[in-house]
């Protein structure tokens, strides 16, 4: 089990005054005035969606290229890697888990998150202890790597783009926790359209007062865990569809194929 919640970056709804605002919308508007619009992902992850799209006249063509990842497995100079990898290794039977623990950044800032010095200050007190024969808290983690290990069974995610792209193409059902901006789209999406992920809390949001409880996780993660779910079944079926794409005659090639030949007709 991979848990990742990770805070990322946030853009609280004050950064945007009046003008930024105006601003935002002209540039989306603007999408209308292209001659086409390459998008992150592929046919049969969101076919409705897509179809949607197509089928209006006002929007102009759209073209689901991906999934475009970077999926390189190895970091041969990275030694915490190396250890989380050996870690997997050695994984015996039963659930355990690696838990990917970083700082949040401070409140109304765009930085990026970073490395608690001590993860005991914001964990409850002994959890390291209690849980070290069968987990792990680390800082960063290299992600593609640990969910293309045959021994991650699931993956606790705040459902961002990326990580919900990088889930797919190895096969890894989901436990959504979303946080923030279109994460809770992508749960939904995930949990009630896709059928490859299970909820924890799908209406909270960072920041807010509510409380995820403990029993709420774990009612999340039992249900991901079991062994042979009808998610898994689908989760498996979407991973072969992810790879076989990006091949020769896959939807994603065609696309790409034929956004190439639209930006060399505009040029000429």
């Amino acid at each position: 089990m991979y848990i990742n919640p990770i805070p990322g970056k946030v853009f609280p709804s004050r950064f945007f005054d009046e003008d930024g605002l105006t601003m935002l919308l002209s540039m989306a508007r603007r999408f209308r005035e292209t001659k086409g619009i390459p998008i992150n992902t592929f046919l049969d992850l969101e076919a409705y969606a897509l179809k949607s799209l197509s089928d209006d006249d006002k929007i102009p063509p759209v073209y689901p290229i991906g999934p475009i990842l970077h999926v390189k497995v190895k970091s041969d100079d990275n030694k915490d890697c190396e250890e989380i990898m050996e870690c997997f290794d050695e994984q015996p039977c039963g659930h355990r888990f690696l838990w990917s623990l970083r700082k949040p950044p401070p409140k109304d800032s765009i930085e990026d998150p970073s490395e608690y010095e001590n993860p005991e200050e914001v964990l409850p007190k002994g959890f390291l202890q209690c849980t070290a024969g069968f987990g792990k808290v680390i800082g960063w983690a290299p992600q593609v790597a640990i969910l293309s290990h045959p021994s991650v069974g699931g993956f606790v995610s705040h459902c961002g783009w990326n990580s919900t792209l990088e889930s797919v193409w190895c096969g890894v059902p989901i436990v959504a926790w979303p946080m923030y901006a279109e994460q809770h789209a992508n749960a939904f999406e995930l949990v009630k359209d896709l059928g490859i992920a299970v909820e924890i809390k799908m209406d909270y949001w960072r920041g807010s007062d509510l409380i995820v409880k403990a029993e709420e996780i774990e009612k999340g993660i039992r249900r991901l865990m079991e062994p042979e779910s009808e998610m898994r079944t689908k989760m498996k079926q979407l991973k072969n569809k992810s790879r076989m794409t990006s091949m020769e005659g896959g939807s994603s090639y065609n696309f790409l194929r034929c956004f190439i030949d639209n930006v060399i007709d505009n040029i000429a």
